[in-house]
């Protein structure tokens, strides 16, 4: 058994199976969606029952774990890694690291997540591990938290994808906006259009249009809208976006849109709230999605 696997290999092979990455271990995941909140039962649902299998037949359960079955449910599966960090079972893309030692399979900052989970079994048997994994329902790569249970000298793992942001994460990300464009607006602007500017995660991100002629400056989603006039700017339904909102913004600081908008995580039109707070000649907003919105 190969126990330091180059991370280039790693890579490679990652690349080949569709396996995602971009991983860190937290003890107190961000706040989360309704639609997560229901999603997080059912993986630890599954990681119970898992556990109960294991417990039973773990040669069988080991089986059971990486075949189209009860421990398989669209997104979820569970995966199982020895106390060695050996890859014993997994019902997801990982199935093709059976064997392998993964414990120095790295993120693209250099995580070790699987060594850090590894290590945080070691001082309790239950926790959390968050990370970035491919999605085979939506064909990309999301936020991941895993659950996990350790039995005997195995590491039992269920995670579920968080789809949508919270209210309070895109509240969040608009003070961090409205913060940067106070500072230098034409900085701001530049590094919210970048997808690398660290104002672009998942299904958040920043736009600015300003009020006076109502033309995008920035936007972390869509960058053919910077530089065109959007007073005509039309959701998935036909309703005009901006207007009302805009004039709200101006004369009170602040506002709140509603509309039907693509979801560029789960790639479906949904419902999504967006935030507006003035800075100066400025709108800025950041919205998030929620789950009861149109497929």
């Amino acid at each position: 058994m190969n126990k330091n696997i180059p991370t280039l290999l790693f890579v490679g092979l990652l690349s080949i199976t569709g396996i995602g990455l971009c991983a860190t271990v937290s003890d107190a995941p961000a706040p989360i969606s309704a639609s997560a909140v229901e999603d997080a039962a059912r993986a630890r649902s599954m990681l119970d029952r898992a556990v109960v299998a294991y417990r039973k037949d773990p040669q069988r359960a080991l089986v059971d774990f990486s075949m189209v079955g009860p421990f398989i449910d669209k997104e979820l599966y569970v995966y199982v890694v020895g106390e060695d960090g050996v890859m014993r079972a997994s019902g997801g893309s990982s199935i093709a690291l059976l064997g392998r030692d993964v414990r120095n399979l790295k993120d693209v900052d250099g995580k070790l997540f699987i060594n850090e989970m590894l290590a945080e079994a070691k001082v309790k048997d239950s926790g959390t591990v968050a990370y970035r994994w491919a999605d085979r329902e939506h064909g990309g790569i999301e936020r991941k938290v895993a659950y996990f249970q350790k039995v005997g000298d195995a590491i039992i793992a269920v995670g579920y994808y968080i789809h949508r942001s919270s209210p309070q994460e895109a509240s969040a990300l608009l003070g961090k906006a409205v913060t940067a464009v106070k500072e230098d607006a034409k900085a701001a602007f530049a590094r919210f259009n970048d997808i690398n500017g660290g104002y672009t995660m998942d299904d958040l991100y920043v736009f600015v249009v300003s009020l006076d002629d109502m033309v995008m400056q920035a936007n972390g989603a869509s960058p053919r809208l910077v530089g065109h006039n959007v007073s005509d700017l039309r959701d998935v339904d036909g309703k005009r976006i901006f207007g009302q909102s805009l004039a709200t913004a101006k004369a009170k600081g602040k506002a709140e849109l509603r509309y039907t908008w693509r979801n560029p995580v789960t790639h479906r039109a949904e419902t999504k709230i967006t935030y507006l707070e003035r800075v100066g000649n400025y709108a800025v907003g950041v919205g998030y999605y929620q789950l009861e919105a149109k497929k």
